[in-house]
């Protein structure tokens, strides 16, 4: 299977730790998407035009909440908690990410490289920290519910954008904002993207 991914997209982060969430081993094909013909680049891997997306061989998956789902089945629902509660709650969770927090996106960009503090917030996003700081409580801990799954791979991501910004939760938010950070798959994540970003200007 090839996943092919982007420079500083977090959708191909999350995409990738979703992949060794079912023990997959993708081969994965980076565009830069600094480069001015990067659409037509995508347009090779994806009809969408969009990154991340998989080749599984005979057909193309586009999108990271399809591509994680696609990801479950094969590995017999290794993403998703046991409980039919929990699986609804894990994909309510996730699309609220997928779909949300456009003000903490715009306004606070994802980087890999040392950014200035955010001190201080409007309205806007200040509400969308509350509202991930009451996800973030609601975690069993060390993840989100019994072991790692999809919930984690989505919101570790978040949590290291948080973090490079200043942002940091207290009491039972802020134990489980510092479990995503020290998971190794986040840490191998974001050494993964690293290297992509240098590959990218070696080219």
């Amino acid at each position: 299977m090839k996943l092919t991914v982007g420079t500083d997209s977090t959708w191909s982060l999350r995409a990738w730790i979703c992949s060794q969430l079912a023990e997959l081993n993708v081969d994965v094909n980076v565009i830069d998407l600094t480069n001015s013909d990067y659409k037509s680049e995508i347009y090779k891997h994806s009809g969408a035009g969009l990154v991340p997306s998989l080749n599984e061989g005979t057909f193309v998956i586009h999108d990271s909440l399809a591509l994680a789902e696609f990801f479950n089945e094969y590995s017999e629902g290794a993403l998703y908690p046991k409980s039919q509660s929990e699986r609804a709650l894990a994909r309510s969770l996730c699309s609220e990410l997928h779909s949300g927090f456009m003000n903490l996106r715009a306004q606070c960009p994802f980087s890999l490289k040392p950014v200035a503090p955010l001190l201080k917030f409007d309205n806007e996003i200040n509400n969308e920290l509350i509202r991930i700081e009451s996800i973030f409580e609601l975690a069993q801990l060390p993840f989100m519910f019994n072991s790692a799954g999809i919930v984690d791979a989505f919101y570790s991501i978040l949590a290291f954008r948080l973090k490079i910004y200043g942002i940091k939760f207290q009491g039972k938010a802020g134990t489980y904002q510092e479990s995503l950070l020290n998971w190794s798959n986040l840490k191998q994540a974001i050494t993964l993207a690293q290297s992509w970003k240098n590959s990218s200007i070696l080219k």
